[in-house]
């Protein structure tokens, strides 16, 4: 069976991005670009919604560092919005639910998927039981003034069983966990 892995990158108080803030906070250095360009996972087909296939299509045309090698992998786009043909190259557009076509994918496939960004797709994968690891990379910056789109805001509770963390360039870590979605609180079932 294929394997799904949720990537989010992060401000430490939990925002996807922030206003006036460049990517990556900045603060991406050579160690963590290094492991970019490794490409983790490259042979995984990459998930992602309209507004993260818009902005990551964007970072790529204007050469933002360590979005290069996206142009190469294959994405598959969830939208009911963009139209095809889609202008970046090795996309294919998939409209309709997205969690029956992971869920297709996943059981029928031999390509292992992992997400970028879309924060709404990857909450219902989540809750769908879909998800098979859950990637966190956290940049030192606290966003509490600028933060815009809290990732876990509407997620269920999460229990989270660390499989792997690393620190790249003493600053950014990474933190990857096999999630199980509960029903409430440990003890209140």
């Amino acid at each position: 069976m294929a394997e799904l892995v949720v990537d989010f990158i992060t401000s430490l108080d939990g925002y996807a991005a922030a206003e006036g803030w460049p990517g990556w906070w900045g603060l991406q250095g050579p160690e963590y670009l290094a492991w970019l360009g490794e490409s983790p996972e490259a042979d995984y087909v990459v998930l992602m919604g309209a507004n993260t296939y818009r902005l990551m299509h964007s970072f790529t045309k204007e050469g933002e560092p360590g979005t290069d090698v996206l142009g190469g992998m294959s994405k598959f786009v969830f939208s009911n919005t963009l139209t095809e043909p889609l202008e970046w190259e090795n996309s294919t557009l998939f409209a309709g639910d997205a969690v029956e076509a992971v869920r297709q994918l996943k059981d029928e496939g031999d390509r292992s998927m992992r997400t970028i960004g879309s924060v709404s797709l990857c909450r219902s994968l989540l809750e769908a039981g879909l998800v098979d690891r859950f990637r966190v990379v956290m940049f030192p910056v606290i966003t509490g003034a600028t933060g815009r789109e809290r990732i876990y805001d509407g997620y269920p509770d999460v229990a989270l069983d660390m499989v792997d963390c690393r620190t790249f360039d003493g600053q950014i870590q990474l933190v990857e966990y096999v999630p199980t979605v509960l029903d409430g609180p440990p003890g209140t079932s």
